[in-house]
């Protein structure tokens, strides 16, 4: 798979950029505030339909503009595809009355030019990211770790995405009856439609985030470190609803299930001196170094499952993340790229200095 070309208007800070990208290395320089991962982002959004950045998605509409566009091309193989994201916020000016406005969609999406769903747009385009942030995967909000786990399945399983977005869906319907419920204006049986509807995707939900991390584990680490993923798995079922029924109702919330889920990083070795457990729980006893290093496992595993499940390679984004790395693992990474289409962001040439047959795009 390759991305081709990227054309942004009005996006973030960019009024109109083309950038063509090498079939196999792309760099691009440039200082900091210049847009770099704001180009990433961008190309992030052609394969998912939504920003790993943004809190509210008109926040990539540049400032005092209505409307933004982020255009892709993408082959596989000889075929082609045009992908494209319009975003607006929410009305538009109609002719030349700037107090004429008129409601529209905040996000329309489109493939070879015809309007598409969501379900049907994300995952045409693959990629793997990593970013300095993804750093926070190990010590932060388990939702992160959700969203994480959200991200790679649905690009591989058509039916992950869509139990995904019908679980969501039911589980803000379910929680509004729990409310009515604890204030009397609705009865336990208007739950059992959506406890089905939750249960059956829930289930399915469950089973791929099973085989992922069960993949991952698999995958071989570095320096014999022995890195692995623990499955802090919610089960639901109609026993569970059952059992946290009461629970619920008081707090007017689906208490089991899959968006209540987690993943622990694990490591059984290392180079620490001090006395801890045999079986470490990185967030709470690993070093900034080993955390670290724990995520880039789990990239590089994140990278081979795609491949594996989709027989395609996805693009992968490095987002400046070389200065977060040491020697030793800067030289993992450098092997890495070379297999696929790679688009690598960075203030300081010196760490790519090494790579040959690159493209450069300077901002």
């Amino acid at each position: 798979m390759k991305l081709s070309k990227l054309k942004l208007t009005d996006f973030r800070n960019f009024k109109n950029k083309l950038i063509n990208f090498g079939d196999k290395i792309t760099i691009v320089i440039g200082d900091n505030a210049k847009g770099k991962t704001n180009i990433l982002e961008a190309i992030n959004l052609l394969a998912t339909g939504k920003s790993f950045h943004a809190r509210v998605e008109e926040e990539m509409i540049r400032y005092s503009k209505e409307i933004a566009r982020v255009k892709g091309r993408v082959f596989e193989g000889e075929e082609r595809t045009d992908l494209e994201v319009t975003l607006t916020r929410g009305e538009i000016t109609v002719g030349e009355n700037p107090k004429k406005t008129e409601k529209v969609a905040k996000k329309k999406l489109k493939v070879n030019g015809a309007g598409k769903r969501l379900v049907d747009f994300s995952g045409i385009l693959k990629t793997v990211l990593f970013g300095p942030w993804h750093l926070d995967l190990v010590t932060e909000s388990p939702s992160l770790r959700r969203d994480f786990l959200d991200d790679v399945l649905s690009q591989v399983d058509r039916e992950y995405k869509r139990a995904s977005l019908s679980y969501s869906k039911g589980l803000r319907r379910r929680n509004k009856i729990l409310y009515f419920i604890r204030e009397e204006e609705a009865s336990r049986s208007q739950l059992a439609f959506w406890d089905k509807l939750l249960i059956k995707n829930g289930d399915y939900i469950s089973s791929k985030r099973a085989e992922f991390i069960d993949y991952v584990n698999a995958t071989p680490d570095f320096n014999g470190q022995d890195f692995s993923l623990e499955y802090d798995k919610s089960a639901i079922s109609e026993a569970r609803l059952e059992q946290y029924k009461e629970e619920e109702v008081a707090a007017a919330t689906t208490l089991v299930g899959p968006h209540r889920d987690d993943l622990i990083f694990m490591l059984k070795k290392g180079k620490s001196k001090a006395r801890l457990p045999a079986g470490r729980d990185l967030s709470r006893y690993g070093s900034r170094g080993e955390q670290r290093m724990g995520v880039l496992w789990l990239k590089l595993a994140e990278l081979e499952f795609i491949k594996q499940r989709t027989e395609q390679n996805p693009v992968l984004l490095l987002d400046d993340i070389f200065s977060e790395l040491d020697h030793e693992h800067r030289d993992i990474v450098m092997d890495v790229v070379k297999n696929q289409q790679t688009i690598i962001t960075t203030a300081d040439p010196h760490f790519v200095k090494n790579l040959k047959s690159i493209e450069i795009v300077k901002l």
